[in-house]
C-alpha cells in the first residue's frame, strides 16, 4: 500500500482483511489483546499454507509461490 486513495495498491489488502474478519473474527470473542493477536498470527499462517484458493489453481499461496520461484528459475 503506497498512496492514500490509490485503489489499486488496496485493493488486495482490503481483500485479505474482509476474508479474515469473515473466516477468523465474526463470531468470537477475544478476552484480551494477546489472544486476539495470537489468533491474527495463526490465521495468517493458515491463510499462507493450508488454505487453497481457487484463482490459485487450488493451491495454497506458498505452493503457488513456490513453483512461481521453480519456473523462474
Amino acid at each position: 500500500m503506497s498512496r492514500v486513495a490509490h485503489c489499486i495498491d488496496n485493493g488486495p489488502m482490503e481483500g485479505f482483511w474482509g476474508i479474515m474478519k469473515r473466516e477468523m473474527y465474526y463470531g468470537h470473542k477475544f478476552k484480551t489483546k494477546e489472544e486476539l493477536l495470537q489468533a491474527i498470527e495463526e490465521y495468517m499462517t493458515y491463510y499462507a499454507t493450508k488454505r487453497v484458493q481457487r484463482n490459485l489453481n487450488v493451491m495454497t499461496p506458498m505452493e503457488y509461490h513456490e513453483i512461481k520461484l521453480k519456473e523462474a528459475a
